[in-house]
């Protein structure tokens, strides 16, 4: 059953004369530009998310192991 491509048609020049052509062109560019932030921020949170995970994996490799036994602080002054 759906709807009829007549119907969408009658709910589409309704809408228009509510709204009005402009404040629907204003509507449409501030849904494209929330859209456009949206996906900015979500690629923002994922290269922290990166830099993070890169920032962990360097302090796990600069940690002394059982093997490597910690410098002393007279070492670490000396190096």
């Amino acid at each position: 059953m759906g709807i009829s491509i007549w119907q969408l048609l009658i709910v589409l020049v309704i809408v228009l004369l509510l709204f009005g052509t402009k404040k629907l062109r204003n509507m449409g560019g501030d849904l494209g530009a929330a859209i456009r932030n949206f996906k900015g921020a979500v690629k923002e949170g994922g290269d922290d998310a990166k830099e993070a995970a890169d920032a962990a994996r360097i302090e796990d490799d600069s940690e002394p192991t059982a093997d490597a036994p910690a410098m002393s602080a007279k070492e670490r002054e000396s190096a």
